[in-house]
């Protein structure tokens, strides 16, 4: 079984999870590791110290023995990296969304699928078991016709000044990804919506927002996202999961970020199934991109397309809701007590 050589480019929080899962797996060799700080540098040598550390990303382009790159920077700079790795005849696995404009992503798109190259983007529910286990199901037959996709994604996640600015907002950094997944089980293209925000502690961008219409295959669908489930309650929690209801049946799913849980109610089987979360799956990523490479069939990959339409259709969302007055409620006050707050649980 061939082994390929990556380049893990940007050791932030996601190239740190994507470097990990390199080195744990038996399809990759971890070439290269490059970032601009020097002591993100040190803490990726004391992970994998056979690799070759630089500031340079031409270090590892020129390089033949490099298979892939994989781009974790934050999105402002991703066109640009991803553009030259693609000149350099490199495979792409890379973070999402793939710009910070829209018109950026659609643009890069064009260069992406002319360049023959294979290039997957983090869009991590497709690298799901629950999600590859609730489709089958569904493909059975056991839900009947799918008519009804129901998503939801609430958590105490980052507040507004904590960070990702150049991915926007909640809905669109976040939310694309739930986007993503009613499109993807829908099986169908975004028809028509109405998006309603909510503007938390007088906050300029809504930091909560729910999205409901319809598919062009007539399925409809209602999608609710937001990073202000509980900020200060005392016991973390939080609201995620999926609700898909047929002509005859349903399948549900709901996890707390560590324990999956699906509930069954098809015509001839009724069960519940848990597993492990398992986080952002750059596991299952990293393994399926070796296949692909392998067989060069790159189905099972979320592909750039997917990523382009999922960020394009979550900004939407976003600018109607924006611009349909979304209300407001809370102080900045309380905005900085919260902010405080989430100082003090990272210390």
């Amino acid at each position: 079984m061939k082994k390929y050589t990556i380049g893990v480019v940007g050791m932030g929080g996601m190239g740190f999870r994507f470097l990990n899962s390199f080195i744990e797996s038996d399809r990759w060799e971890v070439g290269y590791v490059c970032d601009l700080n020097e002591a993100r540098l040190e803490k990726a040598r004391d992970l994998i110290p056979t690799a070759m550390f630089t500031k340079n990303l031409d270090d590892l382009l020129n390089d033949p023995a490099v298979d892939a790159v994989a781009i974790c920077t934050l999105a402002d700079i991703r066109p640009k990296l991803l553009t030259e790795a693609l000149n350099a005849k490199k495979h792409v696995i890379a973070e999402k969304p793939l710009a910070d404009s829209i018109a950026g992503e659609w643009e890069l798109l064009k260069t992406i699928e002319a360049s023959g190259l294979m290039v997957a983007v983090d869009i991590f529910n497709r690298n799901a078991w629950y999600h590859d286990e609730i489709q089958a199901f569904i493909a059975s037959g056991e839900i009947g016709e799918l008519a009804i996709v129901s998503v939801d994604h609430q958590t105490p996640g980052l507040m507004p000044t904590e960070g990702h600015s150049p991915e926007g907002p909640p809905f669109h950094d976040c939310g694309m990804h739930y986007v993503d997944v009613a499109r993807w089980y829908a099986g169908s293209e975004y028809k028509e919506w109405h998006a309603q925000g909510m503007r938390m502690w007088d906050w300029e961008d809504p930091w909560w927002l729910s999205a409901h219409g319809q598919f062009e295959n007539g399925v409809v669908f209602n999608i609710t996202q937001g990073f202000v489930y509980g900020q200060m309650a005392k016991d973390r929690t939080v609201r995620c999961g999926i609700e898909v209801i047929g002509t005859k049946g349903l399948v549900r799913m709901k996890h707390d970020m560590k324990t999956v849980t699906i509930e069954y109610h098809g015509v001839n089987t009724t069960k519940i199934k848990q597993g492990d979360y398992g986080s952002k799956k750059t596991d299952v990523m990293c393994e399926r991109f070796a296949e692909a490479l392998d067989t060069g069939d790159d189905s099972r990959l979320p592909s750039a397309r997917d990523s382009v339409i999922a960020s394009s259709v979550s900004q939407e969302m976003l600018d109607f809701a924006k611009a349909h007055a979304a209300p407001a409620i809370g102080t900045r006050d309380e905005m900085e007590s919260i902010l405080e707050h989430r100082k003090q649980l990272k210390a």
